[in-house]
């Protein structure tokens, strides 16, 4: 396949082989991303792109698919394209309410939001990947618990909590896990978190009531005793909504 002479404003002709709507999709996200765009500023049209840019149709309407895919702007039905606002990002402090029955939910109340959460747990199968972090067989039964929190109503976290049969839960428990863990004779000693970002599953953007593009931070938690593992989490946040923030003592 032959290539094509782009023409950019600072070095005349070069050749690329890049699709001609990567060119309409660079352009745009620069002005987003430095301003030009501001939040909330109206996206030409289809005809507007294909006119400013020299494009096809198909073109523009590929470009503006990316754009809002990569959650820089949204689509109004009837009214077009818009630059997406960016959200204030708020701070979770992690290990600071421990003693906490919902650690996330005490932080975010200590800030001022008011926050509630829904759980419930079940018996599963470990797994193999559950079984390398708790440090069992594939074939052990767990209780599995699932939390979902919300701020004004709006979803803000999911977490999927997997426990020994021993330490699970009652319906009308309100310990934190370390209280309940003492409770068993079980001393935490310590909490290990490790944090990565992905592209969210179907279910968890619908569950968090996510944008297009935006991606989730996925914190997986471990609470050891000494050295056994006795209770171990995935946790889901909005990356668009929230900041981790870890304090460590020196």
């Amino acid at each position: 396949m032959g290539q094509r002479l782009t023409r950019t404003p600072r070095d005349g002709l070069v050749a690329t082989s890049d699709p001609v709507y990567l060119r309409v999709v660079a352009d745009i996200r620069r002005q987003i991303i430095d301003g030009t765009l501001p939040p909330g500023a109206p996206i030409p049209s289809r005809a507007q792109l294909t006119r400013k840019y020299q494009v096809g149709e198909t073109a523009a309407r590929h470009a503006l698919r990316v754009l809002a895919g990569e959650g820089l702007i949204i689509g109004r039905v009837g009214s077009g394209h818009y630059v997406r606002e960016r959200p204030d990002l708020t701070s979770l402090y992690r290990w600071r309410f421990l003693d906490h029955p919902a650690p996330f939910a005490a932080d975010l109340q200590s800030q001022g939001r008011r926050v509630t959460w829904d759980w419930h747990s079940e018996p599963t199968e470990a797994g193999p990947d559950i079984a390398r972090r708790l440090r069992l067989s594939a074939s052990s039964t767990l209780t599995r618990t699932h939390f979902i929190f919300r701020g004004e109503g709006k979803p803000l976290q999911l977490v999927t909590s997997y426990e020994p049969l021993e330490f699970a839960p009652h319906a009308e428990e309100r310990r934190s896990l370390v209280a309940r863990m003492y409770a068993h004779g079980v001393k935490v000693t310590e909490v290990v978190e490790s944090v990565h970002t992905r592209v969210p599953r179907p279910a968890e953007s619908d569950a968090l009531d996510l944008a297009a593009g935006v991606n989730v931070l996925h914190i997986e938690r471990t609470h050891w005793a000494g050295d056994r593992p006795v209770e171990t989490s995935d946790i889901v946040i909005p990356g668009d909504r929230f900041r981790v923030t870890y304090s460590m003592p020196v």
